[in-house]
């Protein structure tokens, strides 16, 4: 899924212009974002939970090379699916 899918279904469902549909899509994607740095979660009901998760610093190998290589720890977005989305699909 991409924001013009996004932007394309509301532009559809909203009978709006492609300006508005892509303003809409954008923001709504922005405040998703907000959401998770300023709370570190978002649900969309009947659909899953957005979480945000540290991560340990590693040693990992390239894959060209084969060389190990250190990774820093950092954060990562999880997704874990509604009930109701695992039944849908």
């Amino acid at each position: 899924m991409s924001k013009a899918f996004i932007a394309a279904v509301l532009q559809d469902s909203l009978d709006c212009t492609g300006v508005a549909a892509a303003r809409g899509a954008e923001a709504l994607l922005g405040a998703i974002v907000a959401e998770l740095q300023n709370e570190g979660s978002f649900t969309l009901p009947s659909f899953g939970t957005f979480t945000v998760r540290e991560t340990n610093a590693r040693r990992a190998l390239n894959p060209r090379t084969g060389e190990p290589v250190s990774v820093e720890a950092g954060r990562t977005v999880r997704f874990k699916a509604s009930p109701l989305l695992k039944k849908a699909v």
